[in-house]
C-alpha cells in the first residue's frame, strides 16, 4: 500500500502517562515509514538522525522523528545518564508509537521500519520483538544490540547492523548480537575509517545509503499482498 499525499506535521503521542513530541514526514507515494529510536540524549532534533531521515524519504520512505524522553526527562538524563539506558522504558515507547502509527489513518497501511541508534538500538530490537507484526526490518547506526538481551532471540525482521570501522569494542558486541538474532536476513557492515558517530567526511552518507537500501528492499516486499 502507497501513501498518497505528501504528509508534513508536528505530532504528539499519547503512550503510557507520557505524551511524546515527534515529527512525522510521509512523501506521496511512500512504500514504509521509518521510525527512529535514538539514544545518548539524541533526540527528534539530531543533525544526523535528520540527515539520515532526509536520505530515506529521498528514497521514498516515509520518517517518524520523536522525543522518547520529555523535556523534563531529558533535563535529569543530561545530569545522570540513566534513563538512555532504560531499555525496557524506551522500547515500551517505541511500541506505543509503532501502535500511533498503526492507528493513525496516513499510516495505518505502511510497513514500519526502526532506526536505532546508540541505545536505541537495543529498544527497536526489543519493540520489534513485542509487534512482529508491525515491525518489517531494523537498521542500527553505531548501536549497542547487545542491550536487547533475551528479545535477539525473538527478532524475525530483516536487520542490519552497521558499525564504524574503528568502534572497536561496539564491532565485538555487534557481531555477538547478531548472531542470537533469528531473522533469517541478516547483515553486519563495518564502515572502514568511520568513528562511533560517523563524523567523517562522507561516512553518515554511507550509513544513510545502505539504510535507505535496505529499508527500500524490506519495506516494500513486505508491502506487497501475499501470493495465494
Amino acid at each position: 500500500m502507497h501513501a498518497t499525499a505528501e504528509t508534513r506535521q508536528s505530532v504528539r503521542i499519547a503512550t503510557g502517562n507520557v505524551k511524546l513530541e515527534g515529527n512525522l514526514e510521509i512523501p506521496a507515494g511512500a512504500t514504509g515509514v521509518v521510525l527512529f529510536a535514538h539514544g545518548s540524549g539524541s533526540g527528534r532534533h539530531s543533525p544526523r538522525n535528520r540527515y539520515v531521515a532526509e536520505r530515506l524519504r529521498d528514497a521514498g520512505l516515509g520518517t517518524l522523528l520523536i522525543d522518547l524522553l520529555t523535556e523534563s526527562e531529558e533535563r535529569i538524563d543530561s545530569h545522570t545518564a540513566h534513563l538512555r539506558f532504560n531499555i525496557p522504558l524506551l522500547a515500551d515507547r517505541l511500541v506505543g508509537a509503532i501502535d500511533w502509527l498503526g492507528g493513525d489513518t496516513r499510516t495505518a497501511a505502511l510497513p514500519v521500519g526502526l532506526f536505532g541508534a546508540s541505545t536505541g538500538a537495543a529498544a527497536a530490537l526489543v519493540a520489534a520483538a513485542q509487534r512482529p507484526e508491525r515491525v518489517a526490518a531494523i537498521v542500527s547506526r553505531g548501536g549497542r544490540p547487545d542491550l536487547a538481551g533475551e528479545a535477539l532471540a525473538v527478532v524475525r525482521a530483516p536487520t542490519l547492523l552497521i558499525v564504524g570501522g574503528d568502534d572497536d569494542v561496539v564491532i565485538t558486541l555487534n557481531r555477538h548480537a547478531l548472531a542470537r538474532v533469528e531473522s533469517p536476513v541478516k547483515e553486519l557492515v563495518i564502515i572502514p575509517g568511520a568513528g562511533h558517530l560517523f563524523e567523517e567526511p562522507g561516512k553518515l552518507a554511507e550509513v544513510a545509503r545502505l539504510a535507505a537500501d535496505w529499508f527500500a528492499r524490506h519495506l516494500a516486499a513486505a508491502s506487497e499482498p501475499a501470493s495465494v
